[in-house]
């Protein structure tokens, strides 16, 4: 079985919004004070408290607190499972320890399951528990056989709302055998988005410094408001907005730029990059990075490819592609240096572009590794 999600465009009524922002706030509740038991627990006897001593805990604050009653009880539920995954990774070594969430810094969402029919989609809406009938904007037909499974309910900062639906379905494997005359090598570029080794530079559109001067006046007026007054959580509202905008144009791009790509080759081999990590200080370079969206093209790539049946090659992080003549082989470690955009191989004397050279490294090494693994 395989799982696909749709992202849909939600339109509530006022009770409904107010009813949605106060599962959030319950849920997010319910989140700390199942952590601040977790940890009174281990800290007092030395165990590890389980989902269903959880649930029965939960049982008896719902007894206390009557308004966590108002909200959907399957949404508290899958808070404390999320509860668990959270510490489950943390003891796997996967990720820290986890925190308490904050009502300014943490995504306002939540997730409810299907129980008896009790989350569907009807013609034009979405039913949900308490919320009831909810107005949403198709975006496409879900296919027939597909069982939804859940949904997640986000409420964006400029209070937009968007439901995620997760669907289940027969997963048939695809029946294609990739070329290998149809691959392409991919090498991150900073200032651009990337170079393939066929000679081409995808640039990048930029959104988020386009938008600068934008998002700057607008937090200029902010701060010219009172906290805390109508005036200033509109312009915070507006903010949001701006900030909103950035993030749709640049995940569309990189929808559009993975699915040409997935469309024209086979294989496309990539690094396996740390973009978090090239984003820190240490690079001096972090807006660019983040701005660019290069990490989410890889993800949004890597399922397109497989749905096709093709593939996605990730080449390991330390391979020298930079430093390495395509041709001869030869390598210097001289070019580490980033500022070295063009040179030429005192071996074979072929002159090189940094980023396109790299590219054909990394396609020849994804080739070899791809043969290597099919053998």
């Amino acid at each position: 079985m395989g799982n696909r999600a749709f992202r849909y465009r939600a339109y509530l009524t006022e009770d409904q919004f107010e009813l949605a922002m106060k599962t959030v706030g319950s849920c997010r509740y319910v989140y700390n004070k199942a952590l601040e038991y977790r940890n009174i627990i281990y800290q007092n006897e030395r165990v590890s408290v389980s989902y269903s001593k959880l649930s029965e805990w939960l049982t008896g604050l719902k007894n206390e607190l009557p308004w966590l009653r108002e909200v959907d009880s399957i949404a508290l539920q899958q808070s404390l499972r999320h509860l668990n995954t959270a510490f489950k990774n943390f003891f796997d070594r996967k990720q820290g320890a986890p925190k308490f969430k904050s009502k300014h810094t943490s995504r306002w969402s939540y997730t409810t399951m299907r129980v008896n029919n009790n989350l569907r989609i009807e013609e034009g809406f979405l039913v949900m528990p308490k919320l009831g009938k909810v107005r949403i904007l198709p975006v496409r037909d879900v296919p027939d056989g597909w069982k939804l499974k859940h949904a997640v309910l986000t409420i964006e900062r400029d209070n937009t709302v968007y439901i995620s639906c997760c669907f289940e379905y027969d997963d048939v494997p695809v029946s294609y055998t990739p070329d290998i005359s149809r691959a392409i090598g991919l090498d991150y570029k900073s200032d651009g988005f990337y170079a393939d080794s066929e000679g081409n530079i995808c640039g990048s559109p930029k959104y988020f410094r386009k938008a600068q001067d934008i998002l700057t006046k607008r937090q200029r007026g902010l701060r010219h408001k009172k906290k805390g007054s109508k005036n200033y959580e509109k312009q915070k509202i507006k903010i949001a907005k701006a900030y909103r905008h950035v993030s749709n144009q640049r995940k569309d791009f990189c929808h559009k730029q993975s699915a040409k790509t997935a469309n024209s080759y086979d294989i496309v081999c990539v690094e396996d990059l740390d973009i978090k990590e090239m984003a820190g200080k240490d690079f001096g370079n972090g807006k660019a990075t983040l701005d660019n969206g290069y990490g989410m093209f890889l993800k949004f790539l890597e399922y397109k490819l497989s749905d096709r049946g093709k593939v996605l090659i990730k080449v390991d992080r330390w391979f020298p592609s930079s430093q390495t003549c395509h041709v001869c082989g030869n390598t210097d470690s001289e070019l580490k240096d980033l500022k070295i955009r063009h040179w030429v191989c005192p071996v074979c004397g072929t002159s090189h572009d940094r980023d396109i050279n790299a590219a054909m490294n990394i396609l020849q090494e994804g080739l070899r590794e791809y043969m290597r693994d099919t053998a």
